[in-house]
């Protein structure tokens, strides 16, 4: 048992878990001081891995993630690459770089602590935000069946360049400056 003391405002907890090399494996769990469970926790080479639950001091769920750990010895994923006159085919597989220790991978799930009810769904891949009815990957099969703007495809330019398409915010930025000389803008240069 690991005694965190209160920090910052913070009430302090203890945390009851295993260590393997030095680093978190297995389920983890938090306590409050008075011994109120506060979270569940699953870790996979010292990263979360897999379902993580958050509680109230009364046993309310908060939250509910999911989590993918990263093998820091191999740091690679393989991912499928459909087919683009069937896109129910796979046609190749690709290696790919996952970029840091643990990603967002999953259902996550928000709670109302008085009522029980979910309040929010989100869902991720590798640790990006997946939106309904959106392609989430260049690499995913496109939704045949979806006509107009149903569909999100990248458009290519002339020099066979990837584009995407501007969000309404820019465009609207861009008309409303248009045939002006100079605007002034933030660009995060310092100096000349």
């Amino acid at each position: 048992m690991i005694e965190r003391p209160p920090l910052r405002g913070e009430p302090g907890f203890e945390e009851q878990g295993v260590f393997i090399n030095d680093k978190r494996e297995g389920q983890w769990q938090q306590f409050t001081i008075d011994g109120d469970l506060l979270a569940i926790e699953n870790y996979r080479w010292g990263n979360k891995n897999g379902r993580c639950m958050y509680y109230t001091p009364f046993g309310q769920p908060i939250r509910e993630e999911s989590w993918k750990a990263v093998n820091p010895d191999n740091p690679y994923d393989t991912i499928d690459i459909f087919g683009l006159n069937d896109p129910s085919k796979v046609v190749r597989r690709e290696v790919i770089k996952l970029d840091g220790h643990t990603l967002r991978h999953g259902t996550w799930k928000f709670f109302d602590p008085d009522q029980g009810t979910v309040l929010r769904t989100e869902r991720y891949k590798l640790d990006k935000l997946v939106v309904a009815g959106q392609v989430d990957d260049e690499l995913a099969p496109i939704d045949m069946s979806a006509t107009g703007s149903d569909r999100t495809i990248a458009k290519t330019d002339t020099a066979g360049k990837k584009s995407i398409a501007k969000p309404k915010e820019v465009m609207d930025y861009e008309k409303k400056n248009a045939g002006k000389k100079k605007v002034k803008t933030r660009t995060g240069q310092t100096g000349h």
